[in-house]
């Protein structure tokens, strides 16, 4: 996302940060298969993952949930004046099947991160198209 605001010129109008909803990464880098895929693309991923707080709610207009596991877990952690926040990610690609989800390329081989980057530029793309038609980007 990071890659494609600075394409457009957005990225002093939208902060983006990322957290997981389980804590067994935390401080961890980004996964070394993730962060060649999208070096291989000219993209650089950093950074140190973190658990979703509490606070993110108030600190974020948008929460964007990879899965629908994840999804459902921080939609049950939410206060309801937060539930217009929240998405799933894959929900702003207009390509992207009704509820569909980006498949956890951990366990696989590299070709999952190839493709999780693939489904992430879409919908990220869309993101940014519904921020210049919602907020006049």
């Amino acid at each position: 996302m990071r890659h494609l605001l600075e394409l457009e010129g957005l990225t002093a109008a939208v902060e983006v940060d990322s957290a997981g909803t389980a804590a067994y990464h935390s401080g961890e880098p980004p996964d070394r298969r993730a962060t060649a895929a999208a070096r291989a693309r000219g993209v650089r991923v950093g950074g140190a993952a973190r658990q979703f707080k509490a606070s993110d709610w108030e600190s974020f207009d948008y929460v964007l949930a990879m899965d629908r596991d994840n999804f459902d877990d921080l939609r049950r952690g939410a206060a309801p004046r937060h539930h217009d926040k929240l998405f799933l990610l894959r929900q702003f690609d207009p390509a992207s099947p009704k509820h569909a989800s980006v498949p956890d390329p951990y366990y696989g081989g590299d070709d999952g991160f190839e493709e999780v980057l693939d489904l992430c530029e879409a919908a990220c793309r869309g993101l940014i198209a519904h921020l210049r038609r919602q907020h006049g980007m």
